[in-house]
This record gives C-alpha cells, structure tokens and sequence, in this order.
C-alpha cells in the first residue's frame, strides 16, 4: 500500500490532510483526518474503467458546510439514544437531541465534525492511524476516550478498519464508518437495481421514532428478508419510507464474519462486507433530497447511495437485553470491519 498527502484546508487552525492510499492494482481510496472520512474509493471494473463507488467531496467546504455524515467515522455511539438519556451505574447521563428527539451519531459536534491525528505506520501490515481524544463531558458523555481507527488497503481491494478505544470511566461505545455506497459510481443512477444479501434472520423492530422497542422480528416472507439476493427494488417496494433498520447478523462470536454481499445491476462489481460487530444498519439513502452535490457536480438525491453500517444496535445503553456497549476502564473496545470489492 502506498499512501500519499496532500493538503486539503484547514479548519480552527488545524490542517486538514488528505491521504491517499493506492494498491498494486492501481486502484486508491481517499481519507481525510476531518472526521476520519473516506471521501473516494475509485476502482477498475471488467472493462478497466475506473468507478468512484462512494459519494463525496473534493474540498473541506463542502464538508464543514454539511457533511450528511459521508463517510466518515460516527460517535462516540453511533445510531440512536431514545430521547438523549441513559442512566449508567445510578447516574442520568443527558444528550444532545438532534434527530427529532432523539440523540444521534454522537451530537452536535461529533466524531464526524472533529479534526482526527493521523499517522502513517509502516510496519509488517502498513496502514494509516487516526487518533482522537474526546474529553470527559463531550457532548454529554461521561468518561475520556482514547479512539484509534486504523485504515487498510490491500492489493486484493479490501478496506480493512480496525476500531480501538479505551477510557477512564464507564460509557457507552458504538463506532461505525458511514461510507454512502452506489457500485455504478453515477449519482444519477439509483441503488433501488442493486442487488443485496444480508446474513441476518432478525431485526430489530422500531417505533414512530426509529428507536427500536425491543422485539426482535423475523425477516422471513416481508420486505426484510435479503437471505438470499434480490434487488433493493423489489424488497423497497413492500415499505412504507424505505430501509433505515438494524440487522442481527449471523454471527460467530467475535470472529470477522460475511455479513452483506451487494453487486452493481451489471453483476460487473461485489462489495462484500465482514466484521466483528452484531448488527449493521441498511440505510437507503431515504433522506437524500440533492441538497448536496457529489464531488462529479450532480445532486445526491433520494437513493442515490446507501450505507451499510456495522454496529452493536441502537439505543442499547437503554436496552440491557441488547449486546451492551459500555466500555469499562481497564478495558479495550476493539472492532474490525472489512469492505472488499470483487469483479466479476
């Protein structure tokens, strides 16, 4: 892997670089320490033409302007708390509410809006490191956090992040990289022909308010059921707003497991998706309104991208039947999620 910078602004004083990370195939992803984000995955389809599979900017304006969370790292708990409270070891802890009532992707200024450390590490496994402290008292949360999110790109196109943290004192952790996917690398063209497989025969059901009220549903015969491949089209289709739900992966422990296969309508590119965590969040793009422009000039409107979001579930500092997120000092939160792309 070879990585280059470039400047790429700068922000309260601070630069802001963009890295650039390049295989034996010639294929490169873009990073930027504002918000740990990747901004650019550009790779060579059958006909050796080059695709930019995920939306984002080319300049740190556009970012600070509104960055609708494009691909950059969520948190300190990525997803949502139920109205921006949870009580941990007999103390109310109060959040920003900035999803309708809820708390969510960590508040106001969250890990996406923040100026990460980068380095590059070279070593038997080259990658480039982001650091970020979030003090005792950010955005509501108890307890400093040290986080480091590692990026990897082999030759063989897998994205490899791996998540470390550790803190001084209790507090919910739930990390997650919000990359807006469209394998076409158009804009213009909709996700709803993708086809996608998700290896989960539960999700959790939601209220009015997306907060998940507990009960784990079946998949099976509704529109959530992607066990085996079918197009978005079809399965978006028997919804009321589109998919915006977390799945309960099939899961080994702890071990990286296959967790989503989505292919481009042409069948020319895969991305498949491995990780560590219990749940990912579908999201497909329901809110995109084309209020933001990608970095090729054309608006993202509704569907134009989805993400897949590998996470513990939302709210579950206040659901203790849920895998739980609180970090313990002495304790390490780890996490590795995979994207590899594949051409058919």
């Amino acid at each position: 892997m070879n990585i280059q910078k470039s400047l790429f602004g700068s922000m309260n004083d601070k630069d802001i670089y963009r890295f650039n990370l390049v295989n034996a195939k010639g294929n490169s992803i873009s990073i930027i320490n504002y918000g740990a984000a990747v901004i650019s995955w550009k790779v060579k389809d059958k006909n050796e033409s080059t695709r930019d599979i995920v939306m984002g900017f080319d300049n740190l304006e556009d970012y600070l302007k509104n960055s609708a969370y494009l691909g950059c790292i969520a948190g300190r708990y990525a997803n949502r708390i139920a109205n921006g409270r949870f009580t941990l070891q007999g103390t109310e802890f109060k959040l920003a509410c900035n999803n309708g009532p809820n708390h969510l992707h960590g508040g106001i200024t969250d890990f996406d809006k923040v100026a990460w450390d980068a380095k590059t590490v070279d070593d038997v496994n080259p990658r480039l490191s982001f650091t970020y402290y979030s003090k005792d008292g950010e955005e509501g949360y108890p307890g400093n956090l040290s986080v480091k999110v590692d990026y990897i790109y082999t030759d063989n196109d897998e994205l490899i992040i791996e998540y470390f943290a550790q803190t001084d004192k209790a507090t919910p952790v739930n990390l997650t990289s919000h990359g807006y996917f469209n394998l076409t690398g158009d804009a213009d063209r909709s996700i709803l022909d993708h086809s996608l497989q998700i290896h989960a025969d539960y999700y959790t059901a939601v209220n009015e308010n997306q907060i998940p009220t507990g009960e784990l549903c079946a998949v099976d015969k509704t529109a959530f059921d992607f066990n085996m491949p079918a197009k978005i089209s079809g399965q978006i289709s028997k919804t009321e707003n589109g998919f915006d739900h977390n799945y309960v992966l099939k899961h080994d422990g702890n071990k990286l497991s296959l967790a989503v296969v989505l292919t481009d309508p042409e069948n020319e590119l895969q991305l498949s998706v491995y990780t560590t965590e219990p749940g990912l969040q579908f999201y497909s793009g329901n809110l995109l309104d084309g209020s933001i422009t990608n970095r090729d000039g054309k608006p993202v409107s509704k569907h134009a991208a989805l993400c897949l979001e590998t996470q513990h579930f939302p709210d579950s500092p206040n659901r203790p039947e849920f895998p739980s997120t609180i970090l313990l000092p002495g304790d390490a939160f780890t996490s590795a999620t995979i994207y590899k792309i594949s051409v058919n």
